[in-house]
């Protein structure tokens, strides 16, 4: 069939919307709704069997749903109407909630019920890791449902009246905003600042004042036992902020200026770097790599389980600064100390990585040298993993990853990820050339026509897609809460094997061959030649994508990858040397 999505963004549930319905043979275009034209005159372009709409902030027009059958995915239950419905049920603690397709109509979120699926949503939890997980998870199990009953031509969806909510009412809910979002410091909980920081972490994130400015904060985690004035800030830990509440304490990993009028656009960074010298002294609290206390925050863990070893880490949107790649390393080296034969490189839900860090990059005095540390400390990272002979090393990829966070993974021995994740094995889009030593590992695991076709098309695939092509050695059917438990027995086993130890021996023995040190250095010169040449010229498409990309700035058009003919898989592939 042909499926036309159309999407305010190419976000991670469009992406993976539009790898799975390819995985199951569908022909699928992408067109993005910008604000300043109508999707008609590009619906009519397209003449699509079926229009998919999984993250659609604008209405879509009449002409196109009276002309073409329109699933929108709503992420909330049947009945469940508004802007902001999971930021509603993570703002008042729901813990069972769903996602429904529905049919276009003239009221928003009023159509005709196609499909639902019910979902968990665990306290604990934020909303971009829910979006990307239980959400997910939900939406791709209603719309495949929805299309494969649209395609059968017999179903027949129902109103959304009693019939269709049963006990529930009709309820739409307004936009939740700022002046239901704010923070008492005095007066809140820490549960509750904790709620009201999971519901906006990724955007549009809690307006407060600090230090004399106005501030979003982005992300929050309970603190165990640093205790102050409620409001005050208390310690600092790799780049987050504490601040005490009436009865407790949290931390803040990021922070996001007030836009000024007539300023551009802020952008999100580490605390620490984005108060500057409006920071008071402050005691620097690192966690323990090791440490028990599970109620204070670490974005780097480390675990043993007889012979496996599990070094789990979680950055903010997976992206990866110079800063966090060395401690990452540090870390690496600590657990490769310890006597395991199996050591899982992963995070326990979410993303995996995404790469360099392009906001710290865009916030330095020198964004081209920030570059330039930054691709040689994730470089660094990569070739400690590829470089380890004592112990069989795992990607465990929970979530997402992209550019050097894939690159990241497939330097391990195996690659391990969870059915919902998407990858996006290239860099093109950000006028990169790349490292990360992918020149080594990405053709030695697919070969070089796959590989070279991967770069150039630049779209995501699913892990089952990843599976087929040899990216990952195993899809963990599991739900994003039951990952970790499925890794950790599935390494236990791994290192109770008995060709463990001979793989272990083969690695040791081949310490002379294509991962010497010798033969990674020439992959990594090249490739850093490359992107140090892009790095020092000011004129290079990589400052101006980054910048685009770091200010959210909307495309003027649908990118042409994403077009019909980017799609088929047709004609010569480049040479991974040719892919720029």
């Amino acid at each position: 069939m042909h499926i036309l999505i159309l999407a305010s963004a190419f976000n991670s549930l469009t992406q993976r919307v539009h790898a799975e319905l390819r995985d199951r043979g569908h022909r699928v275009a992408v067109e993005l709704a910008l604000s300043d034209r109508s999707p008609t005159e590009a619906v009519r372009r397209h003449a699509p069997q079926l229009v998919v709409a999984p993250m659609l902030k604008s209405a879509i027009p009449e002409e196109v749903w009276a002309a073409y059958p329109c699933f929108v995915v709503h992420p909330g239950p049947v009945g469940d109407r508004g802007p902001s419905s999971l930021d509603w049920a993570i703002h008042e603690g729901v813990d069972r909630w769903g996602v429904t397709v529905l049919q276009a109509d003239r009221e928003m979120d009023a159509g005709d019920v196609w499909a639902e699926a019910p979902c968990r949503l665990p306290e604990a939890v934020s909303k971009s890791d829910l979006y990307r997980g239980e959400i997910a998870d939900a939406a791709l199990e209603a719309l495949l449902l929805a299309v494969e009953r649209f395609a059968g031509g017999v179903h027949v969806p129902r109103g959304q009246g009693p019939a269709a909510t049963g006990d529930a009412p009709l309820r739409t809910r307004p936009h939740l905003d700022q002046s239901v979002r704010r923070i008492d410091w005095a007066e809140d909980s820490t549960r509750t600042v904790l709620r009201k920081l999971r519901a906006a972490d990724s955007q549009p994130g809690v307006l407060d004042t600090l230090l004399g400015g106005e501030w979003y904060l982005h992300g929050g985690h309970p603190e165990d036992v640093l205790r102050g004035r409620p409001g005050a800030l208390l310690a600092t830990r790799a780049g987050a902020i504490c601040r005490a509440t009436r009865d407790g304490a949290v931390w803040i990993p990021e922070l996001r200026p007030r836009r000024a009028p007539g300023r551009p656009p802020t952008f999100k960074l580490p605390a620490v770097r984005a108060l500057g010298d409006r920071l008071p002294p402050l005691p620097e609290r690192p966690a323990a790599l090791s440490s028990d206390r599970r109620r204070t925050w670490a974005d780097i863990r480390y675990r043993e389980d007889g012979d496996a070893g599990f070094l789990s880490f979680s950055f903010p949107g997976g992206a990866m600064s110079t800063e966090q790649c060395r401690r990452l390393l540090d870390a690496y080296r600590e657990a490769c100390g310890r006597p395991t034969s199996v050591l899982v490189l992963g995070g326990e839900r979410d993303v995996f990585s995404n790469g360099i860090h392009l906001n710290v990059i865009e916030a330095a005095d020198d964004p081209a040298a920030e570059s330039w540390a930054n691709i040689n400390a994730i470089d660094d990272l990569v070739e400690a993993v590829l470089t380890t002979t004592d112990r069989l090393v795992v990607s465990a990829l929970a979530g997402n990853a992209a550019a050097g966070g894939v690159m990241l993974a497939l330097a391990a021995d195996e690659v391990w990820c969870r059915s919902g994740a998407v990858l996006n094995p290239h860099y093109r889009l950000m006028g990169l050339y790349g490292s990360e030593y992918w020149t080594h590992t990405l053709p030695r695991r697919v070969g070089p026509e796959t590989a070279g076709r991967l770069l150039s098309d630049a779209l995501p695939v699913s892990a089952k897609g990843a599976l087929r092509l040899g990216l990952v050695d195993r899809v963990v059917d599991s739900g994003p809460g039951d990952f970790a438990r499925e890794v950790a027995g599935l390494a236990l086993r791994l290192a109770a094997l008995p060709a463990t130890a001979s793989r272990i021996a083969a690695k040791k023995a081949g310490r002379d061959g294509p991962h010497s040190a010798t033969a990674l250095a020439a992959f990594r010169e090249r490739e850093l030649t490359r992107m140090r040449r892009t790095f020092d010229d000011p004129d290079a498409p990589y400052h101006a994508l980054r910048r685009s990309f770091v200010h959210k700035e909307r495309p003027l058009c649908t990118p042409p990858h994403l077009a019909p003919a980017a799609v088929a898989e047709t004609g010569p592939a480049p040479s991974t040397e040719d892919v720029t």
